[in-house]
């Protein structure tokens, strides 16, 4: 396996990421710094490990001791998972989670107003 293929591999992972999960950046390294906690664990050790291949490739004698078939198979995995993603979801997930704790607080916040005026006599 090629230096330029292993790199294309990596180009491909990362354009998958900004297109499916709005990560920016250049490169997989970069895009895995700033959005990598959107990728599941295994996922992202996974695409982390393609990422230090891909940078591993460019040296013609470190290119020597990559494991193609290692390589195949982060690039599946991250592949398989990013496939699935629909463009937007990440977004989507975002807005939910937003929803979800502001509605936890305010029911907090109701609990504790009731909580209160049930110790001062009121209810």
């Amino acid at each position: 396996m090629s230096a330029v293929t292993i790199q294309q591999m990596a180009d491909r992972v990362a354009g998958l990421m900004e297109e499916r999960l709005g990560v920016r950046g250049t490169g997989l390294s970069e895009k895995l710094r700033r959005g990598g906690r959107l990728l599941p664990r295994s996922v992202r050790a996974q695409a982390q490990e393609l990422a230090v291949l891909a940078e591993k490739a460019q040296n013609p004698k470190l290119l020597g001791q990559i494991d193609p078939a290692r390589v195949a198979s982060c690039y599946d995995s991250c592949l398989r998972h990013l496939s699935a993603q629909r463009a937007g979801s990440a977004a989507l997930r975002a807005l939910v989670r937003i929803g979800t704790t502001v509605a936890l607080g305010l029911l907090a916040v109701a609990v504790l107003v009731l909580l209160v005026q049930r110790l001062q006599g009121r209810i």
